[in-house]
This record gives C-alpha cells, sequence and structure tokens, in this order.
C-alpha cells in the first residue's frame, strides 16, 4: 500500500540538508506518536555500549518494530528526531548517518540535537517519530 505521507521540498532552501523540508499527510489519516525509540536488548539492557552508530541501528529495529505493532512501516513516518547524547558533531552524525540509510528515499523532515543524557544506562541515541496511515 502507497504511503500516507508526502514530502515536501523546496528549491528555494539549501540541498545540505539530507532530508525534506516538510510533509503533509491526508486529512483522513490516522497519525501514530511513537514512544521515544531506545536501543535496549528483549532484556532491557542496553546494545552496543559506546558505539552511537551500533545503537542508532539498533534504535531503527526498535522502531520498525513499534510501526509494525501499530499497522505502519518506517515509509509511514512524517518526521523524526534524532536525539544523542554527545557535545560532539562527530558523534551526532555517525548516528544520522545510520537513521538516514535505514530511512533511504523516504527521506523524512528529520531534526538532530546532542543532550547530555539520555534515560537509560549507557544510552547514547534514541530516535522519535510520528507516521501517518490511511486505514
Amino acid at each position: 500500500m502507497p504511503s500516507a505521507v508526502s514530502l515536501i521540498r523546496s528549491n528555494s532552501l539549501s540541498s545540505a540538508a539530507e532530508y525534506a523540508y516538510a510533509a503533509t499527510a491526508p486529512k483522513e489519516a490516522r497519525l501514530i506518536f511513537l514512544a521515544g525509540s531506545c536501543p535496549l536488548n528483549f532484556d532491557g539492557s542496553t546494545a552496543g555500549v559506546g558505539d552511537y552508530a551500533a545503537q542508532a541501528a539498533k534504535c531503527v529495529e526498535t522502531l520498525e518494530g513499534a510501526l509494525e505493532a501499530a499497522g505502519a512501516s518506517i515509509v509511514d513516518v512524517i518526521s523524526t528526531r534524532v536525539l544523542v547524547a554527545s557535545s560532539r558533531q562527530a558523534d551526532l552524525v555517525a548516528a544520522w548517518e545510520v537513521v538516514r540509510d535505514a530511512f533511504g528515499d523516504h527521506d523524512v523532515p528529520s531534526t538532530l540535537l546532542g543532550v547530555t543524557v539520555l534515560g537509560y544506562d549507557d544510552q547514547l541515541v534514541e530516535i522519535e517519530a510520528v507516521a501517518a496511515v490511511v486505514d
């Protein structure tokens, strides 16, 4: 089934951003607000301790599981916020590249933020997302 999400680009804005600048969903869409996807293993332990890219990959895996449970997939995501516990731009980029690659051509509007701390022991990355589907 095709996605309800329409990505919006603008020729009057910089093409350096690796995502669409905006996205819309039709008024009949059901919005899905996902909890922050964390890099947790099934037993509750933190995956990829010390590794930004590994934690970002686990967050994407968690996000995909939550989307599936809600009747959606990654192409139904309308926006993301990627939180990275670091003040180093290189760490943010390491996490972002994993998220960007996971979304591929469905490059939704996103915000990448460096934060001081996240909620679980050894957690470095978290991904927030909103999705839209038409049932």
